[in-house]
C-alpha cells in the first residue's frame, strides 16, 4: 500500500468518501486550513496551553471535512479535477498512471515536506521567516502538486 493510499485510508477517503472530497467547498475550504493552524501554534505566546483548544479542533477539522460535504453535481472544475487525481495516484499500485508523472510529483511531494519542516522548525522557534517561508514553500509546492494531479487526471479518465 502506498503511503499516499495510507493517507487517504486515515482521512477516511474510501469509496464514495473520494466523490464527497471533490466538493470545491471540502477542497478550498481544508486548503484555507493552514494559517489558521499556524495562528494556533503561534498563539501559545499569548494565549499558553489553551493554544491546544483551536489546535485541536483545527485537525479534527481536517479529519472531517475531506467527508462533511455532499459530493457536488458538477466535477467540471480545477479542484475536483486535482481531487480526483490524487485518487489516481494514490491506487497507482493497482492502476499505473503514466510514468512522465511519477519524478515531478516526487519532487513536489519533497518540496512540500521541505516546506513542512522549516514551517514546523518556525513555529518551534517563533522565528517569523522560517514560518512563512515554510507556509509559502507548502502552499506553492501543493498547489503545483495539485495542478499536475488535474493533469494526471485528464489522461487517466481519457485512457478509461
Amino acid at each position: 500500500m502506498s503511503v499516499e493510499k495510507k493517507i487517504a485510508k486515515a482521512f477516511n477517503l474510501e469509496g464514495d468518501s473520494w466523490m464527497k472530497h471533490t466538493n470545491p467547498w471540502s477542497i478550498w475550504t481544508r486548503f484555507a486550513t493552514l494559517p489558521f493552524i499556524v495562528l494556533a501554534v503561534w498563539s501559545r505566546v499569548w494565549i499558553g496551553w489553551y493554544c491546544l483548544i483551536p489546535i485541536a479542533i483545527l485537525i479534527i477539522w481536517l479529519f472531517i471535512n475531506p467527508t462533511l460535504f455532499p459530493k457536488p453535481k458538477d466535477l467540471n472544475n480545477w479542484g475536483s479535477k486535482s481531487v480526483l487525481g490524487e485518487k489516481f495516484w494514490s491506487e497507482r499500485k493497482q492502476n499505473p498512471v503514466p510514468s512522465h508523472h511519477h519524478t515531478p510529483v516526487k519532487i513536489l511531494t519533497l518540496l512540500q515536506t521541505l516546506g513542512g519542516i522549516a514551517l514546523i522548525v518556525g513555529l518551534w522557534k517563533l522565528d517569523l521567516v522560517f514560518t512563512i517561508s515554510g507556509t509559502i514553500t507548502v502552499y506553492l509546492s501543493k498547489m503545483w502538486f495539485l495542478d499536475r494531479m488535474v493533469w494526471l487526471f485528464e489522461e487517466m479518465k481519457e485512457a478509461k
